[in-house]
């Protein structure tokens, strides 16, 4: 009984460091972070940026460990869901702006000149594709 316990720690320990170590990896490589303050022009906030993602991912895996309950209003999910979104977002559009994934995306569909018809294509595509998750699947 103690053996397998020990294990577990010993799995889910090394589970956590290769997730993290796979997480800031992909976040000092690609350079996300000043590249994320340089296109929003934000650059003397860099460290409020990497203390937020830093007590972000902290939170939020300690809180998944948890089983708690917060007994309060479904209106808390309005923001933290667009906070979610916002990061998601953010980090994929620094990921795409990295990589150079659109002006290559637009070149190969014969929308170079009209890159911003094809950002607003994907964006309103992510729209409406949510919305009608979440009022199809989730209410019903």
């Amino acid at each position: 009984m103690i053996i397998n316990s020990l294990i577990l720690i010993i799995i889910g320990l090394s589970g956590g460091l290769v997730v993290g170590s796979g997480f800031v990896a992909f976040l000092a490589v690609l350079g996300i972070i000043p590249r994320l303050t340089q296109l929003t022009k934000t650059y003397q906030f860099i460290h409020v940026y990497e203390w937020a993602i830093i007590l972000g991912t902290v939170l939020v895996g300690w809180a998944s460990l948890r089983n708690s309950l917060l007994f309060q209003s479904e209106l808390w999910l309005i923001p933290i869901g667009l906070f979610c979104g916002i990061f998601i977002g953010m980090l994929a559009a620094a990921l795409t702006e990295v990589l150079n994934v659109f002006p290559i995306l637009a070149k190969r569909v014969g929308l170079g000149e009209k890159i911003l018809v094809l950002l607003m294509a994907i964006v309103f595509g992510k729209i409406a594709g949510s919305l009608f998750h979440w009022m199809y699947f989730v209410n019903h």
